[in-house]
């Protein structure tokens, strides 16, 4: 894969922002859907006075759930312009505008101020990003000495991907950059987020990949109704999520959380 760091940014953030990615993946872009992401939010112990973070948020629909099931104010971080606006409507529409505001910002560079949050997540998102080593150290900075990071993100063996799954395309799915929950969790404790615990769910990334082909399945039955670029690129979507899914099945690829402490 040849692509600059700005280059992968603005893939990713284009490709999450559109309607491809939406009919294709539906409102949450995770694995483990809003069961997970309310196992994230119990991991952060935040209480209706809290204030929590979530980075890389997409079209927002897990930072308004964190706030429903919290009573928090969340604030929730996007690259993608679109996908901002997007978010502050539909928090309009669910009628927590007063608690899930949406601002524009680099995960490797976040808009907030040192130390105010009292939690944060980030959920099938690190993976994407050129430089995490400073995306992490960005949510330390931002927490409350204390406060948690409950992560969700995809895992895997990188020497162990096929060809397939290296790509720039590969890449903005979640595949290319993934790595070890070990080194995961390690990074994390590089820049003071000190892990307490580690799960694996890749039972929920393989339960994401049914659905994926099978929507892909669909679209190159009867094409009409999904967005003209997934129509273009169907069989490459499906030859990438059949290699995703024999890596799923011989171990090389995952689901992992990390829950981890400011120091």
């Amino acid at each position: 894969m040849t692509a600059t760091p700005a280059e992968v940014k603005a893939c990713c953030a284009n490709a999450y922002a559109g309607s491809a990615a939406r009919w294709l993946l539906g409102e949450r872009f995770h694995p483990g859907g809003a069961r997970l992401t309310s196992r994230l939010a119990d991991a952060l112990c935040v209480g209706p006075s809290g204030l929590v973070v979530d980075v890389a948020s997409g079209p927002g629909t897990s930072t308004l759930q964190v706030a429903r099931e919290t009573g928090s104010e969340v604030i929730g971080v996007d690259l993608s312009p679109a996908s901002v606006d997007s978010a502050r409507r539909a928090a309009t529409r669910s009628g927590l505008a007063d608690r899930a505001r949406f601002v524009l910002g680099d995960a490797e560079s976040l808009p907030l101020d040192d130390a105010i949050a009292d939690g944060a997540i980030c959920e099938c998102a690190l993976c994407t990003f050129p430089d995490k080593r400073a995306a992490a150290a960005e949510v330390a900075r931002v927490l409350k000495p204390g406060a948690r990071f409950a992560l969700s993100d995809m895992v895997a063996e990188p020497e162990r991907l096929p060809a397939e799954l290296r790509t720039l395309e590969a890449w903005v799915s979640c595949f290319a950059d993934a790595r070890p929950l070990e080194e995961v969790a390690g990074l994390l404790a590089d820049v003071g987020l000190e892990p307490e615990l580690l799960e694996r769910h890749d039972g929920a990334l393989a339960g994401m990949l049914d659905r994926v082909e099978a929507r892909l399945r669909a679209v190159r039955l009867l094409g009409a109704g999904a967005p003209a670029a997934l129509v273009q690129n169907v069989d490459r979507g499906l030859a990438l999520a059949a290699a995703a899914r024999e890596s799923v099945s011989d171990g090389a690829l995952g689901y992992g959380v990390v829950v981890a402490r400011r120091a």
